[in-house]
C-alpha cells in the first residue's frame, strides 16, 4: 500500500470521530448541555463525563459523533444510578446490609441541637450523658455510651481495659466477620495481646482459669464473642457468660446483633421464636458480664453505630479515651438513639421502630395485601415466604412471610425504576417479599408489576 492511500485512510478514520463537525469532535461545553437535558447532574460532572467521552473516542479510533455522544450519555446514566438513594425491599431479608441494615426514619430538622450544650447551666456538656442514661435504662446497665458502630465499640473496649496486657478469648470465638473484622487484628490494634483459650469446638471454664492462672499471662479481661453467621456444630461446648462471671477478671461481651431484653416486653405476647437464641443485653448484664456491646442498626433498629454498656467505672474509662473522640457519633445519630430508646421504653416499638413494624406484621396481612396487589396489577401469585433477619442477627432463623410471585427474572428492569426495587429471583421466577415492604408502597409495586405485563 503506498504512502498517499495509508495517509488518506488514516486521515478518514480521525475525521470519523465526528463527521457532523467537520473533522472535529463536538466541544466540551455543548456535549455537556446536551447531556442536561437528559441528566439531573451539576454542570461540572457532565463537563466531566465529556471529556471523558471526547479522550476514550480519540484514542480508540474509528468513533462517530453519536457513539462519542452515547459514551457520555451512558457514563452520565452509571453515575447517577450510582447515587445513594432510596430503594424499596423486597428481599424479605429485614436486616439487609447492601441496603443499609435497618431503615430508620430521620426526624430531624435544619436546626442546631444542644448535642453538647449543658441546657441548665449554658455550659459546655455530653453528647452522651442523656442517650446514655436512655440506653442503660433499657438494658438494665449503670452506665452505656454510643460510638459509630460496634467493631468501634470492641476495639475501644480492649484498648481502654487491656492495653499492653492480655485477653483471653474461646478459639471458637476467635472469628472473622463481615467486612474483615477480625478479633486477633482487632485485639492487636487495641495494643493488647490475644490468647486463645480452649480448642475450636469445645472450651470450658477450666480452659479460662488455666490461662489465667498461667505465670506468663497478664490477664486483664475476657471477651466473649458473639459469632455472627459462624458455627460449629455437632461435639461442641463453649461456656456461658455465667460461668465466666465467677472468674477473677471483668467479661465483656460482644452480643452482636443488639437484642435489648429478650422477653421482649414492647411486643404483644410472647417473644416470637425466631429470637430464641439470641443472646440480650439485659439478660446478659444479669448473668454477670461487666459490659456488653452491641450494634445499634441490626435488631435494636436504628441507624449505624455501636452501644457499651455496663459497669459505670469501665464505661467511664473507655468515655476517657482518646479513642473515644475519633470513634463518637454525630448528632444525627445520636438524635436517632434518643428517639428509638424513649419508644422502647414507651413500649410503642411496634408502631414506631420499621425494624419491628417488619418483624410483627402477621401472615395474614401480608396474604390480604399479596391479593389486592395482584387484583390491581393483573399479573402473579400469591406465595408462601421465609423471611430472615438479617446482618448476623439470629443466624438460621427464619420468619414466616408472604408475597408475590411472577414468572422471569425481572431484577434488572425493577433495579432501573426512578425508585428502585429489590427483589429476588429462584428458578427463573421474581419474588416480592412483602414483610419488608411497607404498606404505603404497595401501590409502587403495583405500577412496577403492571410494567412487568406492558
Amino acid at each position: 500500500m503506498s504512502f498517499q492511500r495509508l495517509f488518506a485512510d488514516r486521515f478518514k478514520a480521525m475525521n470519523r470521530v465526528s463527521v457532523d463537525t467537520a473533522g472535529r469532535p463536538p466541544s466540551v461545553d455543548a456535549l455537556a448541555r446536551e447531556l442536561a437535558i437528559r441528566h439531573s447532574l451539576p454542570h461540572a460532572l457532565l463537563v466531566d463525563f465529556a471529556r471523558r467521552a471526547i479522550a476514550t473516542a480519540a484514542s480508540s479510533l474509528p468513533s462517530t459523533t453519536t457513539q462519542v455522544k452515547d459514551y457520555a450519555d451512558q457514563l452520565a446514566a452509571e453515575f447517577s444510578q450510582s447515587l445513594l438513594r432510596e430503594v424499596i425491599n423486597a428481599t424479605g431479608v429485614l436486616l439487609h446490609t447492601n441496603l443499609g441494615r435497618a431503615p430508620v426514619e430521620m426526624k430531624s430538622t435544619d436546626r442546631a441541637s444542644n448535642l453538647e450544650l449543658n441546657m441548665d447551666t449554658g455550659e459546655r456538656g455530653s453528647r452522651q450523658s442523656t442517650v446514655g442514661k436512655l440506653l442503660a435504662l433499657l438494658c438494665g446497665a449503670e452506665s452505656a455510651i454510643v460510638v459509630n458502630n460496634n467493631a468501634a465499640a470492641v476495639l475501644l473496649v480492649v484498648a481502654a481495659l487491656a492495653n499492653s496486657r492480655d485477653v483471653a478469648v474461646s478459639r471458637g470465638e476467635s472469628v472473622e466477620i463481615g467486612g474483615n473484622f477480625r478479633i486477633p487484628e482487632v485485639t492487636e490494634q487495641s495494643g493488647a495481646r490475644l490468647v486463645d483459650v480452649g480448642t475450636t469446638n469445645r472450651t470450658r471454664l477450666r480452659d479460662y482459669k488455666k490461662a489465667i492462672d498461667k505465670r506468663d499471662n497478664d490477664i486483664a479481661l475476657v471477651l466473649k464473642v458473639h459469632p455472627s453467621n459462624y458455627r460449629v456444630s455437632g461435639f461442641v461446648e463453649d461456656t456461658p457468660v455465667r460461668e465466666l462471671a465467677t472468674l477473677p477478671v471483668p467479661v465483656v461481651a460482644d452480643i452482636g446483633s443488639g437484642l435489648i431484653d429478650n422477653t421482649c416486653p414492647w411486643l404483644e405476647g410472647r417473644a416470637p421464636a425466631w429470637l430464641a437464641n439470641e443472646p440480650a443485653a439485659r439478660q446478659t448484664l444479669s448473668d454477670g458480664a461487666a459490659l456488653v456491646m452491641f450494634s445499634g442498626d441490626k435488631l435494636f433498629g436504628g441507624p449505624q453505630c455501636g452501644v457499651i454498656a455496663g459497669r459505670a467505672d469501665l464505661v467511664e474509662a473507655c468515655a476517657q479515651h482518646p479513642l473515644a473522640r475519633a470513634l463518637r457519633p454525630g448528632s444525627l445519630t445520636m438524635i436517632s438513639m434518643q428517639s428509638l430508646a424513649l419508644s422502647y421504653l414507651a413500649r410503642t416499638a411496634t408502631s414506631e421502630i420499621a425494624f419491628w413494624k417488619m418483624a410483627s406484621i402477621s401472615v395474614a396481612e401480608l396474604q390480604l395485601r399479596a391479593k389486592k396487589i395482584i387484583s390491581a396489577a393483573h399479573i402473579g401469585e400469591v406465595c408462601s415466604l421465609d423471611s430472615i433477619p438479617g446482618a448476623g442477627s439470629a443466624p438460621g432463623a427464619t420468619i414466616s412471610s408472604a408475597g408475590v410471585v411472577v414468572a422471569g427474572d425481572h431484577l434488572a428492569k425493577l433495579r432501573n425504576r426512578e425508585l428502585p426495587i429489590v427483589a429476588r429471583v429462584k428458578d427463573s421466577k421474581t419474588y416480592f417479599d412483602l414483610r419488608t415492604v411497607r404498606n404505603e408502597d404497595d401501590h409502587l409495586l403495583i405500577e412496577a408489576l403492571r410494567s412487568l405485563v406492558e
